[in-house]
This record gives C-alpha cells, structure tokens and sequence, in this order.
C-alpha cells in the first residue's frame, strides 16, 4: 500500500524562486500546480526577502505540502551575489520549517541526474523531461521547472529510501541505495 505524498520543490532566487508541487504515489508523479514568487528589484534587500517569505508562506497555505525539497547553491563567482542569493535561499528554506514542513536538499547534479539521467544537464534539457514526466503540465518558466525536477527528484529518493526500508527490514541486511539528501 502506498501513500500520496505532496512535495514542494523550490528554486531559490532573490529576484526570482520558482516553486512547484507534486504528488507522488509509489512511482506515480503527478501535477498539483507551479509558478514563481517575485521579489521587486526597487526594494530594500530586507523588504525583497519578506516578499520572498510571504509569497512562499501563501504557497504552503494553499497546497499544504507535506514535504519541500531545494537545490544546494552553487558558488557564484561574483561574492555579492552570492551572498544575497545565500540570503534568498535561507528564506526558502524557512518559510515551509516555519510551517513544519521538513526540507530535504539536493545537489544540483543529483537533481539533474534524477529527472534527465545526466548530472550535467542544461536548462532546456530539465524543462523538456519535466514535461515528459509530468504529462499535460504547463510550467510557468525556467524557474519553476527547476523546482518541479527538485520535487521530482525528491520523491525518487523517498521511493528509494522506503524501498531500502522494507529490503533491509524482511533481509535483515543493510542494503544502501546510491543517493543523498541531506
């Protein structure tokens, strides 16, 4: 017997996070809705960021996702954009622990590896295997894609951890499956 599982996947950004949830059934993926919470360039760092956490806040209020996923950032070479997407990326983070959602993290590669089957992959190639894998979506930009690819690829590792669960409880073996989420 399998539970539905709703996920949260995000894509932090101060100018643009793209969120997108799915439910997961086993290894069924389907669509619950996407989109993309804006901040306003004209506006104190401290203020984009509470736009950040209030569009992200009315997000879990309205799917009530069990679960979030979130890609680990990478390091830009410009430090003072690091730092404010760092910024970002701490109020993604808290937005759906502050609802008592529990957040998983993702490498990028992992992410990529997951949905397209090569840690490497370009924008382009995420955004057309989220679509093959998600049938019928209309996705409501690069930003979103990459966050529906981190909530896909955080139910192929549930699905992995659950199996690994029930091997290793009827094998009495510890039987790990490649992967993390941190």
């Amino acid at each position: 017997m399998t539970t539905v599982t709703r996920i949260l996947g995000l894509d932090p950004g101060l100018r643009l996070t793209g969120w997108g949830v799915v439910e997961s059934d086993g290894h069924r993926l389907s669509h619950v809705a996407n989109g993309i919470v804006r901040s306003t360039d004209t506006l104190s760092l401290a203020e984009r960021l509470r736009q950040l956490h209030d569009g992200l806040q009315s997000v879990i209020e309205t799917w009530r996702p069990q679960e979030a996923a979130i890609e680990e950032t990478f390091v830009n070479k410009n430090p003072a954009s690091t730092l404010k997407l760092g910024q970002a990326r701490g109020v993604v983070m808290l937005a759906p622990a502050l609802a008592g959602v529990p957040v998983a993290e993702y490498a990028p590669n992992a992410i990529k590896k997951t949905v397209v089957g090569v840690g490497h992959a370009a924008k382009d190639q995420i955004h057309a295997m989220v679509k093959v894998l998600l049938p019928g979506v209309t996705i409501e930009g690069a930003d979103a894609a990459d966050a529906l690819a981190a909530a896909i690829c955080h139910a192929h590792y549930a699905n992995a951890r659950a199996i690994e669960r029930r091997v290793g409880s009827t094998a009495g073996a510890g039987v790990r499956l490649g992967g993390t989420a941190r």
